[in-house]
């Protein structure tokens, strides 16, 4: 079974490829304006510069299991948001962390940095990260503290994902120090006013790594990577990568670092200091590769041979991140890639075995160097099927194909349309290989959708019915998320969420109660446009006419169905937790819907106007024309009593013997007096069907609610006759 795809870091995890290569649901058949648009959005206080983040099951205290996307704005706010629906109960936050509250403590306004590269003001920039083993999402916040003396402070916290409320050791103010030449002596002092917290942030190994830059080129700054230990938030590790020399910003548009599988960090310098070469200390303008066992450790640089003219023409690579690319992109002498660019749109391709550090005249030491390539380079690269998918500023997004670890000297598609400053920062949805889709988010406010195989083929953009589906707004260097069938992107003042407008509903086939299923039970999928489906016949089939319903990548056999619903299994192999069904037809995904699967969710049959379906002792049906005797046993009809001693497989017809038992505690009560439960479990020739026997107690002749009770849960009631 396919679990849910988790976002919990920038670019999906630390290759920072940018690849979500588990996307089911969206495919170049059913992007396009028909099918695909706005769903819903949330108001937020403030601009999204880091990408959202997305965690399945999240069960929050009084408000049951949700899937949660994550955002932080540069108003110092972290809110958590049911993923799925933006209405009724879940049309305000499920919970939301602040950390400005008066007039004393806030964020900081561009004018005290004499910078507006973010402005109104600075709180919360970088992506944040996300711990599921500990239940945490990492966040920092800078802020402004007005008292007697006015100190500026970057703070870590480490919030519980589930509350928002702050662990222990949280928050830890940034501080750090340096061996070098500083403006005061021989040590490098971090000063929290003079730098923001731009590139996301980093989990490795139970560590957490910030990054930082300055704001604008104001000064003396430095780049900085400083690492703190995820459970106590203690500082273990600093680097510097310009000690003796100045101005060596860790920027990348906001890209994480990215980490190999031995634990290696990847980072790209912008402009400053560069000596490595000749002895020197100083990693400005470089490629840098860190060692993080024992501390943080420069084991290997690439320096473009023009580094000088580099700098003096602020054309410097830090602009953007790095991409390490999976294996299948190299060849046997150059099996480990990544994949860089910076703003004078030179495209790198380096070993990260060999960085290649800096050589007079050319980069001929490394893979390659692919001069002029695409415009300016701001956020990061994206990579997929062999393909580099880079956007640079005022340039078109380009597709570099790559073959025997080189990538072709002109695209192999490329979009129509133009991207102005700062370009746009790819992101893919694909199924393994299958289904490439290209997202980007740009200036104009709008979301595209690409074909990957052909980026000529736009399939989707927020502007093509524009009533529905504006974004309504951009925020610059930003990357939206693709998880579960739906894209989540960050605007200045919202959380906009697109998905498939086919709608479906699934309910409960026995009580008829929304979203109330068990694994094994039987359901009722709504939705319009359903084709007409005969009784099955055992096995029961997962597919009939073309048509498939999914509930979380499981196909469901189908009972029968009619216009406007049919009637499934729900797969004994899903777990209970959030969960998704996806109708499928001819191949193409026709609508979804987002649900809980519960232990169990006792549904009582009825045969209308309220009665129960239950037979008396003689099987004639219960009626008030043949109403069952006091101490006779009556047999219910229900589903979603959950799990059985001697499990049936899905579709499959239960055997008389041995009989299959439910391993719940199963009570009944007739007319609110207790009645003994001789037999609770799957009813013999039938799939998905259960039979619970219950002993009449005495009562008057009349008509009477039965209720069975599952593991604590009440099933609805129906109304037998007594005589």
């Amino acid at each position: 079974m396919a679990a849910q795809v988790n976002v919990l870091t920038y670019q999906y995890d630390t290759t920072r490829a940018g690849a979500n290569l588990n996307e089911t649901l969206l495919t170049r058949a059913n992007v396009n304006s028909n099918q695909f648009g706005k769903l819903f959005s949330h108001a937020v206080d403030g601009q999204i510069y880091g990408q959202p983040l997305y965690l399945a099951g999240v069960d929050v205290p009084g408000k049951g299991l949700h899937n949660v996307v994550y955002v932080a704005t540069e108003h110092d706010s972290v809110y958590a948001f049911d993923a799925d629906s933006g209405s009724d109960a879940n049309a305000s936050s499920l919970w939301e962390a602040h950390f400005t509250n008066s007039a004393a403590l806030t964020t900081v306004p561009a004018s005290d940095v004499n910078c507006n590269q973010i402005s109104p003001e600075i709180g919360i920039t970088s992506t944040p990260v996300i711990d599921p083993a500990s239940g945490t999402i990492y966040v920092v916040a800078m802020r402004k503290v007005i008292g007697i003396t006015t100190t500026w402070e970057h703070l870590l916290y480490a919030l519980d994902l589930a509350t928002g409320a702050e662990k222990p050791g949280s928050p830890v103010a940034i501080e750090a120090s340096v061996p070098g030449t500083g403006e005061g002596g021989s040590t490098v002092t971090f000063v929290p006013k003079n730098y923001k917290q731009r590139p996301g942030l980093l989990l490795l190994n139970g560590v957490v790594y910030t990054a930082w830059s300055s704001h604008c080129d104001i000064g003396r700054y430095h780049g900085w990577l400083i690492g703190y230990d995820a459970k106590t938030l203690q500082q273990i590790a600093v680097f510097n990568n310009t000690p003796n020399g100045n101005e060596g910003s860790f920027w990348a548009g906001g890209a994480a670092p990215a980490a190999d599988a031995s634990g290696n960090i990847y980072l790209v310098a912008g402009n400053g200091t560069f000596d490595a070469s000749s002895g020197g200390v100083d990693l400005g303008e470089s490629f840098i590769k860190l060692s993080s066992t024992g501390g943080l450790k420069a084991t290997d640089y690439f320096a473009p041979f023009n580094f000088g003219d580099l700098n003096n023409r602020d054309l410097d690579v830090g602009s953007a991140g790095v991409a390490l690319l999976p294996d299948e992109a190299g060849n046997a002498a150059h099996p480990h890639l990544m994949v860089g660019s910076g703003k004078e749109g030179r495209i790198y391709v380096l070993d990260r075995d060999n960085l290649g550090k800096w050589q007079a005249g050319s980069d001929s030491q490394i893979v390659d160097s692919l001069a002029g390539a695409i415009g300016g380079l701001f956020g990061n690269p994206a990579y997929f099927n062999k393909t580099v998918y880079l956007c640079g500023s005022g340039d078109r997004l380009k597709a570099f194909a790559l073959s025997n670890a080189t990538p072709a000297r002109t695209p192999s598609s490329q979009s129509q349309a133009s991207f102005g400053f700062p370009g746009c920062t790819p992101t893919i949805s694909a199924n393994g290989t299958s289904n490439g889709i290209v997202w980007v988010l740009e200036t104009s406010g709008t979301l595209h959708a690409y074909d990957a195989s052909n980026l000529a083929n736009e399939l989707f953009n927020s502007n093509q019915n524009r009533a529905r589906d504006a974004l309504g707004g951009y925020v610059k260097f930003t990357a939206p998320a693709v998880a579960n069938g739906k894209v989540y992107a960050g605007t200045p003042g919202a959380l906009v969420v697109y998905g498939l407008l086919g709608t479906l509903s699934i309910g409960n086939a026995a009580s008829g109660q929304a979203n109330f299923i068990a694994p094994g039970s039987l359901a009722t999928v709504y939705g319009t446009g359903l084709i007409s489906i005969p009784p099955a016949r055992f096995p029961i089939p997962p597919t009939v006419s073309g048509v498939t319903i999914n509930i979380n990548n499981v196909a469901a056999p189908l009972l029968f169905g009619g216009s406007g619903q049919i009637n499934v299994q729900v797969p004994f192999e899903i777990p209970p937790g959030p969960a998704t069904v996806t109708l499928t037809s001819g191949g193409n995904v026709m609508g979804t819907a987002s649900f809980l699967v519960e232990p169990v969710a006792p549904g009582l049959f009825l045969l209308g106007q309220g009665r129960a379906a239950v037979l008396n002792q003689d099987y004639s049906i219960n009626l008030a024309s043949q109403p069952a005797a006091v101490g006779s046993v009556i047999a219910a009809y229900m589903t979603g009593l959950g799990a059985v001693d001697n499990p049936v497989g899905t579709g499959l017809q239960t055997p008389a013997s041995p009989l299959s038992n439910v391993t719940s505690h199963v009570t009944a009560t007739i007319g609110g007096l207790p009645a003994s439960v001789e037999f609770a479990g799957l009813a013999p020739g039938f799939a998905g069907f259960y039979q619970v026997n219950v002993a009449v107690p005495r009562l008057a002749p009349g008509d009477y609610a039965l209720v069975i009770t599952v593991a604590g849960v009440a099933s609805n009631s129906g109304i037998i006759s007594i005589r």
